[in-house]
């Protein structure tokens, strides 16, 4: 009997060291590899501007990773990776109105323990092309001179260009085990407010891909609430209808507040919205104006938006393009702020704060060459219905009494 006891009780502190999770002790072991399925997401910018007017079949492309790729507690891919692509197909722009196009595709994405992976995305895209204006130019010019009709013919639709930041989303190509050894933890604690100062370009674009104005606010609001907070300051949406636009200049003239606004891009897309706030005497010369993207990403379930700010304050002939311009203040950094004030007025801000980033624009020039100076800051506005709602009962308590 002694004899027994004494040979159990050894086998049993044996199991214990060798099997703790038998008994529910000890920690969880991690797992050895990961296995990334076939068809994951990861989403990208491009990190260069291309035109079907200068690029070539093969051409190599950069894109970047805009968001962790996080499997089972750990970062397969991390933000910032850089991913490798290339030029499938060019088009240039051609005769009949015909525009340019242009195909790229990404072959590799490098994982965070430096191992690369293959993934799927090839994306088509199409310049604008003038077929139906080219045909009605031949049938009028055929109807005052018929020989010079087949001259129109000739005539070329647009180059197609894809801006440097274009979204785009590729897929792992085959199921894949990444191994854990060298995979960082996932750090779900990390601030997406942080993350993002690091991934929102620092300048926009226009059209032809030259960088402009500063991208120098940052809103995190319902995009309900972001409507409701500028229409009650007073600020107007402008016109983008073509035949509104010229019946207003021709009968409204220096009295149109609703005068439109170029089109700029971020992420490769023009703004989701714009705003103006007219100088009451000098309604077409003078005005505060913003133009708003969405960022696509969240913090605590409210959408994060991007805007670039700046303050017209005279209209001059730009004699090489036969044009006018608005004239800008130089100093962003006032319109910046104005427009933080001028919606508090209105609408409380349940926060706001000033955001460095990464690559600071202290000076620089808009797309039509106009100089400006900034502290390089973003301000970021919180416009929250409910907390504004607490603030008006506040108000409205302290009155009271």
């Amino acid at each position: 009997m002694a004899c027994a006891e004494h040979l159990t009780r050894p086998l049993y502190i044996l199991l214990l060291l060798l099997v703790p999770g038998l008994f529910g002790q000890g920690p969880p072991a991690s797992p050895s590899a990961l296995l990334m399925k076939s068809g994951t997401p990861v989403e990208l910018q491009l990190a260069e501007t291309i035109s079907s007017a200068h690029a070539h079949k093969g051409d190599r492309l950069e894109f970047t990773v805009v968001k962790d790729v996080v499997i089972g507690g750990f970062t397969v891919i991390r933000t910032g990776t850089r991913a490798k692509g290339s030029v499938v197909r060019v088009r240039g722009r051609r005769h009949l109105g015909l525009g340019g196009n242009l195909i790229i595709k990404l072959n590799s994405v490098e994982l965070a323990n430096g191992q690369s992976v293959g993934v799927v995305m090839r994306r088509e895209f199409k310049g604008r092309s003038h077929t139906v204006r080219m045909g009605l130019e031949v049938v009028i010019a055929g109807a005052i001179y018929w020989p010079a009709a087949p001259a129109f013919l000739l005539s070329r639709g647009r180059d197609r260009t894809i801006l440097k930041g274009t979204d785009v989303t590729a897929y792992t190509s085959a199921d894949s085990l990444v191994g854990t050894e060298d995979l960082p933890r996932s750090q779900e604690g990390i601030s997406e407010l942080s993350d993002l100062t690091n991934l929102v370009p620092p300048r926009v674009l226009n059209g032809e891909g030259r960088e402009g104005d500063m991208v120098n606010l940052i809103f995190l609001a319902r995009e309900d609430d972001l409507q409701e907070a500028f229409s009650r300051a007073g600020w107007l949406r402008p016109d983008k209808s073509i035949p509104r636009i010229v019946w207003h200049l021709i009968w409204r003239r220096t009295h149109y507040k609703e005068l439109p606004m170029d089109r700029l891009y971020v992420y490769g897309r023009p703004q989701d919205y714009s705003y103006v706030l007219p100088d009451p005497k000098l309604i077409v010369a003078r005005r505060h104006h913003v133009r708003i993207w969405k960022t696509g990403r969240e913090v605590d379930g409210i959408p994060l938006w991007v805007g670039a700010a700046t303050r017209d304050v005279s209209i001059e002939i730009v004699m090489h393009k036969l044009r006018p311009f608005h004239r800008i203040d130089p100093n962003v950094d006032a319109e910046r702020d104005f427009i933080a004030r001028n919606l508090a007025e209105t609408w409380q801000p349940a926060r706001e704060m000033y955001m460095q980033r990464a690559e600071s624009v202290l000076s620089a020039q808009t797309a039509t060459g106009q100089h400006y100076q900034s502290d390089g800051r973003m301000l970021l506005v919180e416009l929250n219905r409910k907390d504004t709602a607490k603030a008006g009962a506040m108000e409205v308590a302290s009155i009271s009494q």
